[in-house]
């Protein structure tokens, strides 16, 4: 038996790129530890499936939408602060556009979840404020 979320690739994904960020982040080596950097960017890569997976969770589709919104921000995040530690030579070019590659393939996944569910209420009006099957 799986939750529904785990039926969802755009979840899987966000998981992977969350792992990959993390792993990254592991192998980072300052002078001066920059924690607080380190632990936001662990926490809005994992942000994006949690958010994802809370949403599925949800009574409404408009709440699922919601969350869906929010895992986007979270990804918007992760990819600035990946950007970040680009300029500050903390991760190389490749490792930066291979995780940006990726951030954008999950952020377009998230606005096609978005746009299946609002067709979906579009579709079926009694399905507003419902749960649907996406």
């Amino acid at each position: 038996m799986k939750f529904g979320y785990e039926n969802l690739e755009v979840w899987n994904r966000a998981v992977d790129f969350a792992v990959r960020v993390i792993d990254l982040v592991e192998t980072i080596n300052t002078g001066r530890k920059h924690y607080r950097l380190f632990e936001q960017i662990e926490a809005s890569s994992t942000s994006v499936s949690m958010n994802l997976a809370e949403g599925k969770g949800r009574f409404s589709q408009k709440e699922f939408v919601q969350y869906c919104y929010i895992a986007r921000g979270s990804l918007y995040e992760t990819v600035t602060l990946l950007e970040i530690f680009k300029r500050k030579g903390w991760i190389s070019e490749e490792e930066f556009s291979s995780l940006k590659s990726e951030g954008i393939e999950i952020a377009s996944m998230i606005k096609g979840l978005i746009n299946s569910l609002y067709k979906l209420q579009a579709e079926s009006p009694k399905l507003k404020g419902q749960r649907g099957k996406c």
